[in-house]
Formats: C-alpha cells, sequence, structure tokens
C-alpha cells in the first residue's frame, strides 16, 4: 500500500494518490488529469476510484476528464445527487483497491454531502482518514457554502458538530489525518500550515476538537469572523457538479499565440489584458487598462476574487515559457474563457510605440524618508489580521479582497503610499485603482517585511481597527 499527497501550494489543496496490488485510488484530484496519468503509468497500476469528498467551491477537480480518460468510477457520498454517472455512496460503504478498502463516512456540515475517507489496511485496521474540508489540522470547514432555503449556516455548523463527534473523534488517536486544504485556503479560518498529522494531536490542539465543548458554543464559535467567501466559489461549485467543459479543449484555446492586432482585436471586443509578470516588470511598464495578478504569488486565488465575470474573454501578457502554467492556472479556479496571449510579451507592445504606463515604485529607506518628511498618507491592503498585529502609524487599510468595494472610498487626487506584506499585492491593488483613475500613487518595494527592517519608522498595534479606518 502506497499513499501520496499531492499538494498545490498556490490553492493550498491536497489530492491524494493510493496504490494497492495494481489497482489506485485518487482522492480530490486537480482538473488536469496529467499528474495522476503519470503516476498510474509509472506505478504500472489501474485507476478503479476517484473518489470526491464534497463539490469543490474552490477549485474546479479533475474527476470528470480522468474517469474519462481512465475509465475508473467517480465516487461521492449520501446526498451528492451527481448530474453524471458516479456512485452516491452509502454511509458506511466499502470500497476495495487491491489488499485495501476505503470506507465512505458521511461526514455533513461544510456541505450536506461532505463525507470523509477511512483507509483500512490489508488486515482491517484504520490507518487513515481523508477529511477533505470536513476536518484540516487546526480547523474545521466553514458552513457557509452551501445555503439553501431550508438551510442556515448555524444549521450546518450543528451538523459539523455531530459529525466530528460521532464520525471523527471516535477513531483511534494513532490515525492519521490527511486534510484537503492547508494554510491559505479561504474553506477555513485557522488553517495550520502543515499538511499531515495524527487524530490525537488534533484532539488537543484544535479548537474545534475540544471535548468540553457544547454545539451552542461550537456553532458561535464556527460562524463568527467568517469573512465572506471568493465571489467565484458558488460558480466552481456549480461547474463540479453540472460538469464543465474538457481541460484539454480549454488548454488548447487558451494557448493561442496572438499577434498584436489580433490583441488588441480581442480587447476591443470586451477581454480583460491580465498582466502576469512579476511586480517590478509591472510598475515599470504596462498596458493601460491591464490587470496585474503575477504567476509567481496567489495566482487562482486572486483571480477568483478579482475578476468578477468568470465568463470574460482573457487575453494575456506573460513571460516566455510561463504561457502553459497560466492557462492552466486560470483553468483550475473554472476560467476557461482565455483566448491567449501576446506573442512577445509586453516587448512586443512597447516596440509597437503603443502607449505605455507606469507607477512610481520606492525603496522603504525611501519611503521611510519620506514618511519621517511629513509624507504620512499610508494605504496598506493586507488583510486585518496582519494589520492588527503591527502596523505603519496611521496607516488606513484597504485590504485586497476587498478592495473592488472599497476603492471608492479613496479619494483619487490625494498622493499616498501603497504597501503590502511583501510587494506582490500591493501591485495588484494599484493596477486595480489605476484603472480607476487614480494617478497618485506610490509602490513601497519589499512591503511591510522590509519597512519593518528599518530604525525609526513609526508602527503600532491595534487590536481593535476597522476595515477602513
Amino acid at each position: 500500500m502506497n499513499v501520496e499527497q499531492i499538494y498545490t501550494n498556490c490553492l493550498a489543496e491536497a489530492a491524494y494518490y493510493i496504490t494497492s496490488n495494481g489497482e489506485a485510488a485518487v482522492i480530490d484530484p486537480l482538473r488536469e488529469s496529467e499528474p495522476y496519468l503519470e503516476r498510474l503509468e509509472r506505478d504500472g497500476v489501474k485507476l478503479k476510484y476517484i473518489f470526491e469528498t464534497h463539490y469543490h467551491a474552490d477549485f474546479v477537480s479533475g474527476h470528470l476528464d480522468l474517469a474519462k480518460k481512465t475509465g475508473a468510477t467517480i465516487v461521492y457520498g449520501p446526498l451528492a445527487g451527481p448530474s453524471f454517472e458516479a456512485i452516491e455512496a452509502e454511509d458506511n460503504q466499502i470500497f476495495n483497491i487491491g489488499d485495501i478498502k476505503i470506507k465512505v463516512l458521511h461526514t455533513p456540515g461544510h456541505t450536506m454531502e461532505s463525507s470523509t475517507y477511512l483507509l483500512l489496511d490489508e488486515n482491517d485496521e484504520e490507518r487513515a482518514i481523508f477529511t477533505g474540508d470536513t476536518l484540516f489540522l487546526g480547523d474545521v470547514g466553514r458552513p457557509d457554502l452551501a445555503i439553501k432555503s431550508d438551510v442556515t449556516q448555524e444549521d450546518l455548523a450543528g451538523y459539523l458538530f455531530d459529525s466530528l463527534r460521532n464520525k471523527i473523534m471516535t477513531l483511534p488517536d494513532s490515525i492519521t489525518v490527511y486534510p484537503g486544504h492547508g494554510a491559505g485556503s479561504s474553506c477555513g479560518k485557522n488553517l495550520s500550515s502543515d499538511t499531515v498529522d495524527i487524530l490525537g494531536n488534533q484532539k488537543r490542539t484544535n479548537y474545534a476538537l475540544r471535548a468540553d465543548m457544547s454545539k451552542e458554543e461550537f456553532v458561535k464559535e464556527l460562524t463568527e469572523g467568517l469573512a465572506p467567501p471568493p465571489q467565484y466559489f458558488p460558480e466552481n461549485a456549480k461547474m463540479n457538479k453540472f460538469g464543465y467543459s474538457s481541460i484539454d479543449e480549454v488548454m488548447e484555446k487558451g494557448m493561442k499565440g496572438l499577434s498584436l492586432d489580433e490583441f488588441k482585436s480581442h480587447v476591443a471586443n470586451g477581454a480583460l489584458i491580465l498582466d502576469t509578470r512579476k511586480p517590478k516588470a509591472y510598475t515599470d511598464g504596462h498596458v493601460p487598462g491591464s490587470l496585474f495578478i503575477g504567476i509567481d504569488g496567489n495566482f487562482a486565488m486572486w483571480v477568483g476574487a478579482l475578476i468578477t465575470d468568470i465568463r470574460r474573454p482573457i487575453a494575456f501578457i506573460a513571460d516566455d515559457g510561463r504561457e502553459n502554467e497560466i492557462v492552466k492556472r486560470l483553468a483550475r479556479v473554472g476560467y476557461d474563457n482565455s483566448v491567449g496571449y501576446l506573442k512577445g510579451g509586453f516587448e512586443t507592445w512597447q516596440a509597437a510605440g503603443e502607449e505605455v504606463m507606469s507607477i512610481p515604485s520606492i525603496s522603504p529607506s525611501e519611503f521611510d524618508a519620506r514618511f519621517s518628511a511629513g509624507e504620512r498618507n499610508v494605504i496598506d491592503v493586507r488583510k486585518p489580521g496582519e494589520f492588527n498585529a503591527r502596523h505603519v502609524e496611521d496607516a488606513k487599510l484597504f485590504p485586497l479582497d476587498d478592495i473592488l468595494e472599497t476603492k471608492g472610498d479613496l479619494d483619487k487626487e490625494t498622493p499616498a503610499f501603497v504597501h503590502c506584506a511583501g510587494g506582490y499585492r500591493s501591485v495588484i491593488a494599484l493596477s486595480i485603482l489605476e484603472g480607476e483613475g487614480h494617478k497618485n500613487l506610490t509602490n513601497v518595494e519589499g512591503g511591510f517585511k522590509a519597512i519593518q527592517e528599518l530604525e525609526g519608522v513609526a508602527l503600532s498595534a491595534d487590536m481593535s481597527c476597522a476595515s477602513n479606518a
């Protein structure tokens, strides 16, 4: 028996590949099939089952394409009601893979169909649980992603309390916990950066598994302080339940190299210009009206949070050799309408004499000097928790997560410095604000991490700040 965790950092997502005696299973696969097909060929095994813990909202799963390419059977837990060919398993139903077994534990709460898969070895010993979004390390799944007219988030939180106590916490402390996500995911509030643990440790350290917690306390703690989910979540959940275009078709369409005229034609017809280069490359020069989301950050998450029309055509600018990666990572979160990339990248645009815009960008030391001289209008686009822990004195908080709703609160004429933690999110924010007509904003390179290393910068901590204080 072999269990391999396939972790994708940009989505903070874990898929699992399990083999035993010539057969294999995959749990919660990403949309692209290649990683699993390559492993199957390498190991000389046949994929028998594709297990889905629930209808994912934060990414498009690869269950449909992978099933077509391998002949494997898709399995969901009770109440899933799949619209495609799949098994809707019963609670405690057992599936054989080689010499091992997978037992379905229906654990509603994150969503009503959420299920945990219990791994039994060749001796029927309970070895591991694949918990999806039911149980994370340090947290549990949020209960507000599957709201129906007759089911509230409080109802779902109550179901989750029962699922954890009746199905999960009764298992041996020695069992391995394989969660669906790690730190950085929007599917929970306090996820650990670790991606594997044993259940006994979680019982001791995870707030949601406290033995003395009442259901009322659990529901209150789980539902308080929940930030709204990213706007693309419902679209991804629909795609996972009702189907989507083949990843091969999406890649073929998106990997078209566009001439300058073709690129401009797509833009004239409503395509969004997405610039995926490095932050400094964008601030030095970019196509007017383009949105910056660099491929070397949490690309897919910010695409999903900030591009509000998932069906809008996207014409992108990339560094040479990164085009395939960009189309694939767009498709992971359901942005299937990439129409291609500008051949030759930004240099093609610049060499043709087209209009170029830039954003002033200064070093932390220059920021320090100007701040000390009285230029004290600072915009911080980090998350509230980061800001509360420590921030530049008198800085105003405008989290990037909320920038589409709060951008109108910023005066377009007032000069300001903009920073995040490390210099990535600030450039995203600046690209959005530039599109709104802001001309007097300056990026601080290196962000707050670099600022706080300087001597003399006035810093504060404020545990009671408001989102737009």
